[in-house]
């Protein structure tokens, strides 16, 4: 077991990819040889720029479940880091605006890939009393990727020519090299087993993962019945198309609370920081591209910590308790931040921008005790095995398709009605916080 957990540490580094991503846009913006390399790019180019990642992912969606589901999850996961790690490299060698967009598309269409095979094969894997802690730590890896791209970005600020932006370019191949290397040691789902008919291998794995080998341990063949049962009366009941999705009320509900999750997750004002930290620091009269990085390296290490801190409360406080004190305190704080912004806009005070980025932490705060590790974590969890993969897949294109705007809209957004733009993620949080507490009321686990 404990080989195993070690190989899947590795093999949640998916989510990894996506930090990474996210902080190295935010250094990369703040370095001057990229800027100049590609001409100081326009609020609508760099909106593109970070974009067409989650465009990527939107193309890759049609084929995730059935890479997932027909070969099997670790194949999906080995084809979503190939095709990333060819992106990485072309991001790499970018001669121009084109081509970094077209590198920063293929990276998208991997994560996607890799996204729709990576929380399964955890969830599949780990033992049921290790489970809740394990997905939940899936989605928070994202900061462990975010803490590299954001230290590695204050450390190449003092190079003064492109390598101070090819070095974290290149360097976002690292996490998916992990998981190339260490997926070969990690057996496949005993449930993908089950479901092709491979009942041997379903019970050799379960063995293997879960009681060192002992193929008549208890525990074992009560969870191979479990399974052997739950598939068989899954596929003669309900079927496995997508139309089963929205089949019955507790589907239904699931699917509620799948798409809006998977907006919330996104729309929660979360993309401001996350993507155009530089922008928001700009704002408030922090210009040295020092002083932004080294915010946004403590701001990750400090995001890191809370977020996995979360993961263990899981289960001692509840799923429903996280999300409802996460949504409320996100609202309350996002509308200090702006708050203090608005007073910065009018006097210039420096309090008022040092009480920004002190809200920008707090803000961080609320929304790692849910949002961050939950979102996978809990989403996973109220899906049944015969729509797992089709429920996941839909729920990462909200996901997509929320980054999209995000990505796009919010740097247009800050360059022509700056503070006042984050009155509108004052309001839409108050719609998070009446939509949580309605909907996920009855599949609270």
């Amino acid at each position: 077991m404990r080989k195993t957990y070690i190989c899947l540490g590795f093999v949640v580094l998916t989510s990894a990819t996506n930090g990474y991503d996210g902080s190295m846009m935010n250094g990369l913006q703040t370095l001057t040889p990229w800027q100049d390399y590609f001409n100081h790019p326009t609020h609508s180019i760099l909106g593109i720029l970070n974009a067409i990642m989650p465009v990527g992912s939107i193309c890759a969606i049609p084929f995730v479940p059935y890479i997932a589901d027909g070969l099997g999850r670790r194949m999906g996961i080995i084809i979503g880091c190939v095709i990333m790690i060819l992106g990485v490299v072309l991001q790499g060698i970018s001669i121009n605006v084109g081509m970094f967009i077209a590198a920063r598309f293929f990276i998208g269409f991997g994560v996607a890939i890799a996204h729709g095979a990576s929380p399964l094969l955890v969830t599949e894997l780990v033992h049921t009393q290790h489970r809740a802690v394990f997905t939940t730590i899936y989605n928070t890896t994202w900061y462990a990727g975010a803490i590299v791209a954001a230290w590695l970005t204050y450390g190449t600020d003092h190079i003064n020519n492109n390598w101070s932006w090819r070095i974290p370019s290149i360097a976002q191949a690292f996490p998916s090299l992990l998981q190339l290397g260490f997926i070969w040691f990690v057996p496949e789902s005993p449930r993908w087993h089950m479901a092709h008919g491979k009942e041997d291998k379903a019970l050799e794995t379960l063995a293997n993962v879960h009681a060192n080998g002992n193929l008549n341990d208890e525990v074992v063949q009560l969870e191979f019945v479990e399974i052997r049962d739950t598939l068989k009366m899954e596929n003669e009941l309900e079927g496995v198309g997508w139309m089963q999705l929205f089949k019955g009320r507790g589907n239904r509900k699931r699917m509620i609370i799948l798409l809006t999750a998977g907006f919330f997750s996104q729309w929660s004002g979360n993309g401001i920081a996350s993507y155009y930290l530089s922008t928001v620091l700009n704002q408030i009269g922090y210009t040295d591209t020092l002083t932004q990085n080294l915010i946004n390296g403590v701001l990750q290490i400090f995001n890191l910590f809370v977020a996995v801190s979360m993961c263990f409360l899981v289960d001692k406080i509840g799923r429903r308790v996280l999300f409802l004190t996460s949504t409320a305190g996100m609202m309350v704080t996002y509308i200090c931040w702006t708050i203090a912004e608005a007073r910065y806009f009018a006097n210039g005070a420096r309090a008022a921008a040092n009480a920004v980025i002190a809200f920008v932490y707090i803000y961080y705060f609320f929304y790692n005790m849910a949002w961050s590790g939950l979102l996978v974590g809990y989403t996973v969890e109220i899906l049944p095995f015969n729509i797992r993969a089709k429920g996941m897949t839909l729920m990462f294109l909200c996901v997509d398709v929320a980054l999209f705007f995000n990505q796009y809209v919010n740097p247009i957004a800050l360059a022509n009605i700056e503070w006042r733009y984050q009155i509108f993620y004052c309001c839409w949080l108050a719609v998070e916080l009446a939509t949580v507490y309605v909907s996920h009321s009855s599949l609270s686990l």
